[in-house]
């Protein structure tokens, strides 16, 4: 794949146009951004192309509108929080433009964000030549000598035009924030230090059963809480009350826990209700009451989970340990996260890949750099890990 530098150096690319496809898929609360963490991964390649002289057109989407709908339906899907944000950050006016109008008047070094391209059904059309018909559309955007430069790395799972097809149709080059994905994930998959440990969490273990299936003759232990746990947990025939739980894969969890790899938490975090002013309770796994719900692991579980952290020397950790989202639900997440922490400061290379664990990380106040990297693609690194190809990655090798 040819980087964001082959691009830059040494040609220049001062007076060119050059299309990013950022992932500004971020947050919103009110129209207020929650989590800017996407947007600043976004900035180092856009900053890069702008101080290099380059006339920039960011390219992004947000959220599930509805195609084709009316501008007052899906405003709330509009980037202009975004783009207000991103202009702050990169202490420049940025304007927010639509692919209808044509392309946009720009100075050498000035940057514009195209309103959501997914207001644009063929932008997530399953119909090649669609896709392919706005990807043309964009492409024409940047002229007789435009390029791109794929930096959403949260969206390179995705066939679609923006990632895929623009790819295909001009000169392609990858950012610094998907150079680095790769790099790390790389790492993870080719050779890692030992021991490696994997932490996974999260609601389902459908969403993960194909990485867990995938990681399980890698790793040296696997970590499981979450949502997720309690299946594993009716799979070892505890009786786990109202929690999660998926009843058809029960024997797939009693399958995987045959590798012997697998450690799951000896104590929860139980509640009569699902809010944050419900009754709770800490018991052991086999004692969860009739009608509690599980709704984090306990500190027992912290701080077994933690010693077995604490001599890993890879650490991958992708979904939250509880819901944390509610105050008597976060210590779970908080306490793992914090075991991952003091792992990176003993030596071990630790990532967090994207998604809840990336917002827990940001909301619960935690150092980012006590980590060796956050991801900002849950789903496209757990996709690579599963050992897929990624469409909007293997484009970049043709």
């Amino acid at each position: 794949m040819k980087t964001l530098h082959d691009l830059i150096s040494p040609a220049g690319v001062a007076g060119r146009t050059v299309l990013v496809r950022s992932d500004l898929n971020v947050p919103l609360d009110g129209g207020v951004i929650t989590d800017d963490g996407r947007i600043r991964a976004s900035v180092p390649t856009i900053w890069a192309l702008s101080n290099a002289r380059a006339r920039v057109i960011v390219t992004a989407h947000l959220g599930r509108p509805k195609a084709g709908a009316s501008d007052e339906e899906n405003a709330a899907f509009s980037l202009a929080p975004v783009v207000d944000r991103l202009s702050d950050m990169l202490n420049m006016p940025v304007r927010l433009v639509r692919l209808a109008d044509g392309p946009p008047q720009l100075a050498d070094g000035e940057v514009v964000l195209l309103e959501n391209v997914r207001f644009d059904a063929r932008e997530t059309s399953k119909d090649d030549a669609e896709r392919a018909e706005l990807a043309a559309e964009l492409a024409a955007l940047t002229g007789s000598d435009g390029a791109f430069v794929s930096d959403g790395f949260g969206v390179v799972h995705r066939k679609q035009a923006s990632v895929f097809d623009v790819a295909a149709t001009l000169p392609a080059y990858t950012g610094s924030l998907v150079t680095a994905e790769v790099e790390v994930l790389r790492r993870l998959t080719e050779d890692p230090a030992r021991p490696y440990v994997v932490v996974l969490g999260g609601s389902k273990v459908s969403d993960k059963l194909a990485v867990i299936e995938a990681l399980l003759p890698k790793v040296d232990q696997l970590l499981v809480g979450g949502g997720m746990c309690f299946t594993f947990l009716a799979a070892h025939r505890h009786s786990v009350g109202d929690s999660l739980l998926e009843t058809s894969q029960v024997e797939n969890c009693r399958r995987l826990l045959e590798s012997g790899k697998i450690v799951l938490p000896t104590d929860v975090v139980v509640a009569d209700d699902f809010s944050a002013d419900a009754n709770t309770r800490t018991v052991g796994v086999d004692a969860i009451p009739d009608g509690w719900k599980g709704l984090d692991i306990g500190p027992a579980s912290v701080a077994a989970f933690g010693e077995v952290l604490s001599g890993a020397k890879t650490v991958f950790w992708n979904g939250p340990m509880g819901v944390f989202e509610l105050a008597p639900f976060e210590h779970g997440t908080r306490g793992v996260a914090q075991a991952v922490v003091d792992a990176t400061s003993s030596g071990a290379f630790s990532v967090v890949g994207g998604g809840d664990s990336a917002a827990a990380v940001r909301a619960l106040g935690l150092p980012e750099q006590g980590f060796s990297h956050i991801s900002t693609g849950g789903g496209a690194s757990l996709e690579y890990l599963e050992g897929k190809e990624l469409p909007g990655l293997a484009v970049l090798d043709k």
